[in-house]
């Protein structure tokens, strides 16, 4: 039995679709290479919501781990992570996340394992595309929330070092509920910034409106993994035109977006979900590997499959499979083009996307920058 944990609601919802389309693709592909150890995977979503609900986050994870899972693979939201680990680890079930970034989470539990890399990489490529772009004057909007600090911490830090003024929200915060952004916009646009770095979820589109209503250029916006989204049917043509974010992974390809609109024709967003759709198919050459699907041999051998050993190369579980049932070790190298698990369970090397809006608010990737982690 595989678990899912995705936001089907709260201020992450726009993410979950996509995701779910990996997870079931995967498994989709799995069961149709011959399952593991001869058996088809089934599977069981749970509504996880987000941070700020920590009753649902607590009820959705109650309800998948009454299926007895062999593993669990979701959870994006590093808040949530926080708020539920400890009642997975309580019943050794390995976690595999799929997008919590936040760096407190590396090491946190030998049972908690993540396809994403921690922010300190992200943050790292975001700091320096506002620096390369020449940014002087730098504001961030930040909403109280670990993955929102974590990035801001980051970015803050390291533009200061490259001699960017961080004008406001170095330490400034907003409700994750907020509904009305006027004041924080009209003390945005009072420190004059020439750029704004906008770290939010689902209260980005009303943000950027109320910077715009109150004078704050956003032909110079910058976004991160969770609020890098298609705006184009939200927000009027070329509001967002020029303007950049980064998303930590690789990019999903034509024929994996085409692949995913095959199980979710709807689907605009699709982050996350190259490290969805590794994250299913590493636990599951985990328990081919080791010859059981019980999760404590899936959480000992999930770092030999990644490529700790050294093994062979291989790139879907097809192949993977056919070199396992060869006697040979593996190096699993999917779709998220990350590195072998380190010894605190990240990847430990990953790839960074930065993306620029075009006219119609729609990012589109620019290039990709490789992190070690």
């Amino acid at each position: 039995m595989l678990g899912g944990l995705f936001p089907e609601t709260g201020s992450l919802s726009y993410v979950a679709p996509g995701q779910m389309a990996a997870f079931n693709l995967a498994v989709k592909d799995i069961n149709a290479a011959g399952g593991v150890l001869g058996n088809s995977i089934t599977s069981y979503i749970a509504d996880v919501n987000d941070s700020d609900h920590a009753d649902q986050n607590t009820a959705a994870v109650q309800s998948v781990l009454s299926k007895k899972p062999s593993v669990i693979v979701g959870n994006p939201s590093s808040g949530v992570v926080k708020n539920t680990y400890h009642e997975i680890e309580a019943l050794k079930v390995p976690l595999i996340s799929n997008g919590a970034t936040a760096a407190s989470l590396s090491g946190i539990s030998d049972y908690f394992f993540r396809t994403v890399p921690p922010d300190t990489v992200q943050g790292a490529v975001l700091a320096d595309t506002i620096v390369q772009d020449g940014v002087q004057n730098l504001a961030i909007a930040c909403f109280n929330d670990e993955a929102g600090i974590g990035i801001r911490d980051i970015v803050a830090k390291r533009v200061e070092a490259a001699g960017v003024n961080v004008v406001y929200g170095q330490k400034d915060t907003f409700d994750p509920t907020e509904k009305n952004f006027g004041a924080l916009a009209s003390s945005i646009k009072a420190t004059s910034p020439d750029a704004v770095l906008v770290v939010a979820f689902d209260q980005t589109i009303p943000l950027v409106k109320s910077l715009a209503s109150a004078g704050v250029d956003t032909k110079k916006l910058y976004f991160f993994d969770g609020n890098m989204s298609d705006y184009s049917k939200t927000l009027d043509k070329g509001f967002l035109a020029g303007d950049k974010g980064t998303i930590p992974g690789a990019t999903a390809t034509d024929d994996f977006r085409k692949r995913l609109k095959s199980i979710d024709s709807s689907l605009t967003t699709y982050t996350f979900s190259a490290e969805t759709y590794d994250a299913v198919v590493l636990a599951a050459l985990a328990a081919q590997e080791g010859g059981s699907a019980d999760s404590e041999t899936i959480r000992k051998t999930l770092p030999a499959v990644s490529g700790t050993d050294n093994g062979s190369k291989c790139s879907t579980y097809k192949q993977c499979l056919a070199l396992i049932k060869q006697g040979k070790h593996i190096a699993y190298r999917g779709k998220a083009s990350i590195g072998a698990f380190n010894k605190q369970h990240d990847p430990s090397s990953a790839s960074i996307g930065v993306y620029t809006y075009d006219a119609n608010n729609m990012p589109q990737f620019d290039h990709s920058q490789q992190g070690s982690v």
